[in-house]
């Protein structure tokens, strides 16, 4: 009995590890974004693609070791796609091709971290020779990735018809493809869809959630070099071993890197990531200075609307950041707003990243086209009661844009006064700012509960120093932001402020104005 006992423990305990392994392992959801377009797969299509999400994760040693290594490059890789406009989902067809590893050779005697030929290397502007095999070079092979899905993508106008192409050629792909996807913004997954790009799906669901997920402080140092020089003589200048930088760099043959061309060189450092430099000044602020660092601004301007606005209501009457919107007139469903707009709910929620059962609401802008990558200024600097749907939204950039560029998945991660990138990604590891963000303008002035609206000077109480509470006021038809601002004793700039009205000063009947009072 006791050597029975001996036994069952250290099994019942693997056993216990293997089913919180299994807990981990991310499951095919129905529906999925890649790059540009909205995958849907079916119940078929996805059991097999779990098949291979569930190898990946069949040796969790062998799975760290392999993310730990994805972990370190792909801030480069994603660097370098989105240098050369290729969506960043493309990033994961390298782990797919060789786990990332440099000199990965395949049984087609395609070689490196992208598996090229050397044909197909120097249609993308690769050396290649008894020196140099720049399709061992990260940096250098990655471009040509770029470059190759780029050039093929022209062709179909499809991001998945464009990475089967990687695969199986240009030449191929047509002649599979034919122009059935080309322009397709919508792709079904079934059985009969080609096993590349399933086994592509099967690299993006596994890997997605667990990049940037690991807090080693291991990172990839990029150099530029010119040669000629030698790794002797670079280990000797940047402080490390020669043997480390001809681990990580196996495009450079025998050791030395000649003249004629800029390479980049990397190395692995364990040190402390850069500090980055402090955004609130470190000196008292006067009451007159603003609290806002100057290398950011407040953009309340947005969203920015043109057109027709006396019919914001009416689809292809207004454009919201220069895309196509309309206004909802009131607070409504998603069903019955789609059909109202004359396009399909799901297309609906697609395009304005609604998550389903959202209701629509009265007076706020909805996307009919789809949103943009980045939205026109740099940066967003988070007010009081905003989300990362809303904050997407004002600015016409796709959610999961905003939330890859800063690194960031949930509202509860949002802080008052965070800096949040519009335009460029964050750099692994890079904190995100935290600046001082003055507090939402109060009315200076306010009338006294009355039941008639009035603007007499007696009636008007001076400045109080009770903190204000909110109230609400329902627009009616005719009322304009100025005859509402003297119902209640305050500028219309307070009222647009308050309630983030765009410089047309556009309300509609319905709306919910939000209004200070003491």
């Amino acid at each position: 009995m006791k050597y029975t006992k001996l036994f069952l423990v250290p099994f019942l305990l693997i056993l216990s590890l293997s089913f919180e392994s299994l807990a981990q392992i991310p499951q095919v959801p129905a529906e999925l974004e890649f790059a540009d377009l909205l995958v849907r797969i079916n119940p078929q299509a996805r059991r097999e693609i779990q098949l291979d999400v569930d190898a990946q994760y069949r040796n969790p040693e062998y799975f760290k070791i392999k993310l730990d290594r994805v972990n370190l490059y792909m801030p480069l890789v994603e660097r370098v796609l989105r240098e050369n406009n290729v969506p960043e989902d493309l990033k994961f067809l390298v782990i797919q091709e060789s786990s990332l590893i440099s000199n990965a050779v395949s049984t087609s005697n395609a070689v490196g971290f992208w598996q090229f030929k050397q044909g197909t290397a120097e249609e993308v502007f690769l050396r290649v020779d008894g020196q140099i095999d720049e399709r061992q070079n990260i940096a250098s092979s990655t471009k040509g990735a770029a470059l190759y899905l780029k050039k093929h993508n022209n062709s179909f106008d499809n991001w998945m018809c464009a990475l089967v192409s990687y695969q199986m050629g240009l030449g191929g792909a047509k002649k599979y493809f034919g122009d059935r996807y080309n322009g397709q913004r919508v792709v079904d997954v079934d059985r009969n869809t080609h096993w590349y790009f399933k086994k592509f799906l099967a690299h993006k669901i596994a890997f997605q959630d667990n990049i940037n997920q690991f807090t080693s402080n291991r990172r990839l140092v990029e150099v530029s070099v010119n040669g000629p020089t030698t790794l002797s003589a670079l280990a000797k200048k940047y402080n490390v071993s020669e043997d480390h930088l001809e681990e990580y760099n196996t495009w450079t043959k025998n050791g030395k890197i000649p003249a004629g061309k800029t390479y980049t060189l990397v190395y692995v450092s364990t040190g402390e990531l850069p500090i980055q430099p402090a955004i609130i000044e470190s000196k008292p602020q006067t009451k007159t200075e603003s609290k806002v660092s100057p290398k950011y601004s407040l953009a309340d301007s947005y969203p920015k609307v043109s057109g027709n606005q006396s019919k914001a209501s009416q689809p292809n009457q207004i454009r919201v950041n220069d895309i196509k919107a309309v206004q909802a007139p009131a607070t409504t469903t998603q069903a019955d707003f789609a059909e109202d707009l004359e396009i399909k709910e799901k297309k609906l929620r697609r395009l304005n990243d609604l998550e389903k059962g959202a209701r629509i609401e009265s007076g706020k802008y909805y996307y009919t086209k789809k949103k943009k990558a980045k939205a026109e200024v740099e940066t967003h600097i988070v007010r009081a009661g905003e989300t990362l749907w809303s904050i997407s939204q004002k600015y016409g950039i796709k959610l999961s844009s905003l939330k890859a560029k800063n690194r960031i998945r949930k509202d509860s991660e949002l802080k008052v006064g965070m800096v949040l990138n519009l335009q460029e990604h964050r750099s692994r590891g890079e904190e995100i700012p935290i600046v001082q963000v003055p507090a939402q303008p109060q009315p200076s002035k306010v009338v006294i509960a009355e039941s008639k609206p009035t603007s007499t000077p007696t009636q008007v109480t001076a400045q109080t120093n009770k903190a204000p509470s909110q109230t609400y006021h329902t627009v009616r038809q005719g009322e304009t932001l100025f005859a509402i601002s003297k119902k209640y004793g305050v500028s219309v700039n307070e009222l647009k402020t308050w309630n983030r009205i765009g410089n047309d000063n556009l309300i509609s009947i319905g709306q919910k104005l939000v209004i200070f009072t003491p």
